[in-house]
């Protein structure tokens, strides 16, 4: 009677182990400090999104950087477990071997990792930049207007990552934004902040606080919010803030693959619109003029006295009687 409930208590601790085991190696795949990669955002269909932004980011980083190498370290040690499969060894060497390749799998270019929102995924990169390949992407849809995805929607380089407390955002922005925005460095910019899944950051106290950082940098920095020259790009998840700084925010549609590729509707040309305005009352104008010139030419013709102002009318009108 008493082995039966000790036996239960055993498999329930290792159940609560092995959950305790998995929810660690979950973690391990989060958005992290320290990382650099690609914010992609979507529309309720994250797995095809993963599927599409890898699809993307290959066929260009191939252009880029060339075709991906990779250490084939799965070979060399299958090999050697052919000869040694009697030996007492071999299921230590084959934990090594797995080991190794998980390795070489977290050194690959593009990983997808748990962004830590909805909706949004985080492919981690090694060994590029991951703002200039962004921009070489929207460049080339931008130019020919091919749509090459269907459900990505926005795509946000990530070059720098810090915990998202403000007062580590600052000290970790000073050094950042130095190559962009430090004397003898200075352009026209905008703060794009947004916050997933966070609500201790105030949205106004974020870039009122970031534009001070910018200002101390350079006094020639100055803000435009229709046109400018670089955008500073601020995404926090959770407790992870990123960081990037593109070109080209306005006319890449604020980096969405979807509308990138569409047609550039021109506005009218306001002066111009005004121009031909003016130009049809004044021929309007002319027109009735013209109009009552023939019109008095053909009564006096008839005989008949037509005044031309209302002045004229009146005094008639007063020698008449």
């Amino acid at each position: 009677m008493s082995t039966v409930p000790n036996e239960s208590r055993k498999r329930g601790k290792k159940r609560y182990g092995a959950g305790h085991h998995n929810k660690r190696s979950r973690g391990s795949r989060e958005l992290e400090v320290g990382m650099q990669g690609i914010l992609i955002t979507c529309n309720m269909n994250e797995r095809k999104c993963t599927a599409e932004a890898f699809n993307l980011l290959n066929e260009y980083a191939d252009k880029l950087y060339g075709p991906e190498r990779l250490q084939d370290c799965d070979r060399s040690s299958s090999e050697e477990e052919e000869g040694d499969e009697d030996d007492a060894d071999a299921a230590l060497k084959k934990e090594v071997a797995q080991l190794q390749a998980s390795t070489v799998k977290q050194k690959r270019r593009f990983q997808a990792l748990d962004s830590g929102a909805n909706n949004v995924i985080f492919i981690r990169t090694q060994n590029l930049e991951p703002d200039k390949l962004v921009h070489h992407i929207l460049s080339d849809l931008h130019t020919t207007k091919k749509k090459k995805s269907r459900v990505i929607l926005r795509m946000l380089p990530v070059n720098g990552t810090c915990k998202a407390f403000q007062e580590d955002m600052e000290k970790y922005l000073t050094t950042f934004l130095e190559p962009w925005f430090k004397t003898p460095n200075c352009a026209t910019y905008q703060i794009a902040f947004k916050a997933r899944n966070s609500s201790h950051n105030k949205r106004d106290e974020i870039i009122k606080s970031i534009a001070g950082l910018v200002g101390k940098l350079n006094p020639k920095n100055k803000v435009d919010l229709t046109n400018p020259e670089l955008t500073i790009i601020v995404e926090v998840i959770k407790a992870v803030c990123c960081i990037s700084v593109v070109p080209d925010y306005t006319l890449y549609r604020k980096y969405n693959v979807q509308e990138v590729v569409k047609e550039d509707i021109s506005k009218p040309d306001v002066t111009t619109a005004k121009k031909d305005t003016h130009m049809t009352d004044q021929k309007e104008k002319q027109d009735a003029v013209e109009t009552d010139q023939e019109e008095k030419k053909g009564h006096e013709e008839e005989g008949v006295n037509v005044p031309e102002t209302n002045k004229e009318a009146e005094e008639g009108e007063g020698k008449g009687e």
